[in-house]
């Protein structure tokens, strides 16, 4: 069968990094990423079952490791060659359709007894990813026993699947995913009580998914206001058909929460960077600033515009960054992962995908072919005017489809 295969080969990775940050997608072209004829992975066991993707998103986490720019900590838990691709929708034996839940927990790898946060339903906190009679890998599409989506073919143990509503398209299905991962957050907001005004920053494809996920009922979130920050039209048009208040620029960001606030201004802004325009420290802020960006100017710019004893929550995988963490001493803030998912959060998933309509936030589609075109459609998104990317895999044959 086809696959996209990535080997570990250390001077290939070293050329992607360097094509990567010449320009983004294109350590594709370079790295040691390839299209191959390979062999099924084997059932694992006997609650195993084939996957057939039908389409498979290109995320950010995809876009580091293609471009040479994901963390060493991975290393110990991923397993070469691997396949990726965990933004998955496909096909069962049975001629059903899933969704792939990705993590790889205690169950899936045959541990027993599991671990207390598996016990306690909380799969996304299992510390035993690199244990068990599967290869070590964060989740499907980073372990060499399950194969991914960018193929033909994978596996996927039955607590793995979410059977797909027959009227949901295979557009909306692939977008269950990613908006699990926005749930999972929105329901951490919900945890806190009610809010005034929450701060997003970045409309990229989580962005716009937390947005969404904030507004929906099945969040439990009780935001009064969201200010989002968008450098494109379609961001901010989308931002704001989902739930968005206000959109601005990022350097608009620091100024609106002045307003908002009421806040006074330490410094004229000077080594503060371009974060927050002509201003400085602000001597108040909002009480939550979601990072869905993971960079050092995005969260720079969020402890800066956060209140004193606030919350910065990053969603997704943040990249390499160097900040200067004072603020978090003298204004007692705090910076919070939220990683991943629970089974639940892909149920409440499909509730939010369909009434908001997130399908159509799947701006083209491409065989695995055009792998490296697609990689680099993925990876300039925003200034192309697109959303989300997916390989299409209904038909190998089959065109790219291009709404963008």
């Amino acid at each position: 069968m086809k696959a996209l295969r990535f080997e570990r080969k250390a001077a290939k990775y070293a050329m992607a990094a360097v094509a990567g940050r010449l320009r983004a997608g294109s350590g594709a072209s370079v790295g040691p990423l390839s299209l191959r004829d390979v062999d099924e992975p084997e059932l694992p066991g006997d609650d195993w079952v084939r996957l057939q993707p039908r389409l498979a998103g290109i995320c950010g986490s995809d876009l580091a490791t293609i471009d040479g720019h994901s963390s060493r900590y991975f290393e110990p838990i991923v397993s070469f060659p691997f396949t990726p691709g965990h933004e998955v929708v496909g096909d069962l034996d049975d001629g059903s359709r899933a969704v792939l839940i990705p993590v790889l927990s205690c169950v899936t790898r045959g541990i027993s007894p599991v671990c207390p946060a598996c016990e306690a339903g909380r799969t996304n906190h299992c510390g035993r990813i690199a244990f068990g009679h599967l290869e070590p890998g964060l989740q499907s599409g980073y372990c060499e026993s399950t194969g991914g989506g960018w193929s033909a073919s994978m596996v996927a143990h039955s607590s793995q699947l979410l059977a797909v509503p027959e009227a949901m398209s295979d557009e909306a299905a692939v977008m269950v995913e990613p908006t699990a991962c926005a749930v999972h957050a929105a329901r951490r907001v919900g945890s806190y009580g009610a809010l005034g005004t929450v701060a997003v920053i970045g409309t990229g494809t989580l962005g716009l998914l937390t947005i969404a996920a904030l507004r929906h009922p099945t969040s439990g979130a009780t935001v009064g206001q969201i200010v989002a920050t968008g450098k494109y039209p379609h961001q901010k048009s989308l931002a704001t058909s989902l739930g968005a208040d206000r959109v601005v620029s990022p350097s608009e960001l620091g100024r609106v929460v002045r307003s908002l606030t009421g806040a006074w201004v330490l410094g004229d802004g000077a080594g503060h960077g371009p974060a927050t325009g002509s201003d400085g420290q602000l001597t108040d802020g909002v009480d939550l600033v979601i990072d869905c960006v993971g960079t050092e100017a995005s969260l720079t710019q969020a402890l800066q515009v956060v209140a004193p004893g606030g919350e910065v929550l990053v969603v997704g995988m943040p990249g390499h960054t160097s900040l200067d963490l004072t603020t978090l001493w003298h204004r007692e803030t705090a910076i919070r992962g939220c990683y991943a998912y629970t089974r639940s959060d892909f149920e409440a998933a499909l509730s939010v995908v369909t009434d908001a309509d997130l399908g159509r936030l799947v701006s083209a589609t491409y065989p695995l072919a055009r792998y490296t075109e697609a990689i680099e459609h993925a990876a300039s998104a925003g200034p192309r005017g697109a959303v989300k990317v997916a390989f299409d895999l209904r038909n190998s044959s089959r065109s790219s489809k291009d709404r963008s």
